[in-house]
């Protein structure tokens, strides 16, 4: 058995709120971190505790901050966003808080985007091919299939 730390109640506390300062992080994932440490339960409720009065943890803006960015930067659509949050274990209240904050426009805008920039770079002839390829892309994506169907009619 590899030989693993072992953390003192202060050390992991500290190591925490580094992890939590470093990054927006859900509780989920600083639970499975101390867990990984071998903290037991008292300290791992002791220190998620801590890390929620002093702000380092706060649900609803790690939800926020995740669809955000997925949105952004990763193109993601509300499905897969939503996905994503659900494995992490975020309450439904901070689901819907956090789609919210993605205006209409600036949705169906990026799938339109999205979508022109995907098609170009298909390079198959045969236009129900392209049409397929293109919808799996969208929907991998966690686009909402009626958008995806209506954008292919639209495009192809």
């Amino acid at each position: 058995m590899p030989y693993t730390k072992s953390y003192t109640l202060p050390e992991a506390t500290k190591k925490m709120e580094h992890y939590c300062a470093y990054q927006e992080r859900c509780h989920y994932e600083v639970v499975e971190k101390l867990k990984g440490m071998r903290m037991i339960p008292e300290a791992i409720d002791q220190i998620v505790g801590h890390l929620i009065q002093e702000n380092y943890l706060n649900e609803e803006r790690f939800a926020k901050s995740f669809a955000h960015g997925k949105f952004n930067i990763k193109k993601w659509g509300r499905k897969r966003i939503v996905l994503e949050l659900k494995q992490r274990q975020i309450s439904t209240f901070n689901i819907k808080s956090a789609l919210a904050e993605i205006t209409e426009e600036d949705y169906h805008n990026t799938l339109d985007g999205l979508a022109k920039k995907r098609l170009e770079q298909i390079k198959e002839s045969n236009p129900l091919k392209r049409k397929k390829k293109l919808a799996d892309y969208l929907l991998y994506r966690g686009w909402e299939s009626h958008l995806v169907y209506e954008k292919l009619q639209e495009l192809i």
